[in-house]
């Protein structure tokens, strides 16, 4: 067995390796961001072979950096973005276009015809989802109609699609293993959460052909193999950075919840072996699951209510790289903190849309309460206070779902270091907020499923020994500020609904 264990989290920026020993201790870590890419207004695309050339090249420098050896890695494990529609053809390994990313709302017709065709709450009651952009379903039927030729090689054979775990698997194993996890099939809208299974009705609606579509397997599972250094390490894990982030804060019991703050701001609860219904705009999708034996029954899934918040840590991104605001996103947190409050300042941060619990594909960024005195602090404070509160939209609509207050929240991701924010957060949703000390729980929880489907760790419960916290922040805002603070950026939130229709 191996010292170490090897996670790639390819995210929706950049692509990152990270060695983890049996401690859960990070002991290297290599990153390399990549070019987005914004072909019209509400696109957003990735170039498939740089998403491969920057995880690849980070692996590589990784193992070169450290010196080490393939028989120090006991196994590697994926986490990531999700939802992001790769189509190649299977013996070129071209991809016929770019990578169409979550965020992308080019297909919001394509959503609006299905749901003005009745197809809304079958997609739900199938797949957990509600209909919209976001998901892998209606990108795939986009390609399809949109790039010559593609269609009747697709009807062939000739075309794979996959979500970018998918590409990265394909292309490790040199292309002999085209394979999901439970928990990105979850997130395309084609997949059956309850039979576990490719749905045949979406794919008929939406012209996609099942022999695209890649095998599905449990997150933690020897799914292929690569070669480092001449020698084959097994590929033993993969999931979704959503679902990889609530097994690395091991979230293993029924309630318990986290929010990962990265790109977009993603809250999570685990809701045990039940499929829990929302009546409030969140999703039902799968946890993460490690298979017996290479396999894994409906007995031994786990459910997950989810929340997304399309841009939150992007925000910060948006206020150094367009409104240069910034220089460095970590000034956010010092200048947010020099101002008293944002001075009546709101910002909407719909750049791509609202998730949940809104779900408007149309609404766009808003930017309120300006006045002659407004200085770069309000704006940059509001910026901070925007990521605040669409969690806790996503957290009281979850209480209201399961008819439960959520007395703490276990966090993780970028902005989670930011203690500002943090506390922020505490004070507007009067809950408790754990950080862990490993932060990178999306890695982290990579590297546990792999390490638990190798034996590297035993089960669950040794790896839950193994985490430990590094801060809790506790509200200390008076209720009425708290209301008065979320009426206001529900009046923002308002405003910027239904733009773009």
């Amino acid at each position: 067995m191996g010292k170490y264990i090897l996670s790639l989290d390819q995210g929706t920026t950049s692509s990152r390796a990270i060695l983890f020993d049996h401690e859960q201790n990070i002991v290297a870590a290599q990153q390399k961001e990549f070019k987005q890419i914004y072909p019209a207004e509400g696109w957003v695309e990735h170039d498939p072979m740089e998403i491969f050339s920057t995880q690849y090249s980070v692996m590589s420098e990784l193992i070169a950096r450290t010196k080490t050896g393939e028989q120090d890695i006991a196994a590697i494990g994926i986490a990531n973005q999700r939802e992001t529609t790769i189509l190649w053809n299977k013996y070129t390994g071209q991809p016929v276009y770019n990578a169409i990313v979550w965020q992308c709302r080019r297909t919001s017709a394509i959503v609006d015809a299905l749901k003005k065709d009745g197809l809304g709450e079958y997609i739900t009651n199938t797949t957990g989802l509600i209909p919209d952009a976001y998901f892998s379903g209606t990108k795939i039927k986009w390609i399809l109609d949109n790039i010559a030729g593609v269609r009747d090689k697709a009807k062939k054979g000739e075309i794979l699609f996959g979500t970018v775990d998918t590409w990265l698997i394909w292309k490790l194993s040199g292309g002999k293993a085209h394979v999901t996890d439970y928990t990105n099939a979850s997130r395309t809208m084609l997949f059956d959460i309850h039979k576990l299974d490719w749905d045949d009705r979406l794919l008929e609606v939406l012209g996609i052909p099942r022999v695209m579509l890649p095998q599905v397997k449990p997150s933690g599972s020897i799914l292929a193999c690569t070669g480092i250094n001449g020698a084959e390490v097994p590929i033993a894990a993969a999931a979704g950075d959503q679902q990889a982030a609530l097994f690395g804060q091991c979230c293993f019991e029924k309630g318990e919840a986290k929010c990962t703050y990265g790109t977009g701001s993603f809250l999570l609860m685990n809701t045990g072996s039940s499929a829990a219904v929302s009546g409030n705009g969140l999703l039902t999708t799968i946890a993460a699951c490690i298979g017996a034996a290479g396999d894994c029954s409906t007995a031994g899934i786990q459910y997950v209510l989810e929340g997304s918040v399309f841009t939150g840590g992007a925000v910060i991104q948006w206020l150094r790289d367009e409104l240069r605001l910034i220089t460095d996103s970590m000034d956010s947190e010092y200048f947010a903190s020099k101002a008293a409050d944002t001075g009546g300042v709101y910002l909407v941060p719909a750049f791509t849309g609202l998730g949940a619990p809104y779900w408007d594909m149309y609404a766009r960024g808003c930017l309120i309460g300006i006045t002659r005195g407004t200085k770069r602090e309000h704006i940059i404070r509001a910026a901070q206070e925007s990521i605040a509160y669409q969690v806790m939209d996503l957290l009281r609509a979850m209480e209201k779902d399961l008819d439960v207050k959520m007395p703490e929240l276990k966090v993780d991701g970028g902005a989670s270091r930011d203690k500002f924010l943090m506390q922020f957060q505490s004070d507007i949703c009067r809950a408790s907020i754990i950080r862990p000390v490993v932060r990178e729980t999306t890695a982290l929880g990579a590297a546990c499923l792999a390490g638990i489907t190798v034996g590297f760790w035993k089960d669950q419960a040794e790896v839950k020994k193994l985490w430990q916290r590094d801060a809790i922040f506790n509200p200390n805002m008076d209720a009425e500020k708290q209301e008065k603070l979320i009426s206001g950026w529900h009046k923002a939130v308002s405003r910027s609904r239904n733009w773009a229709e």
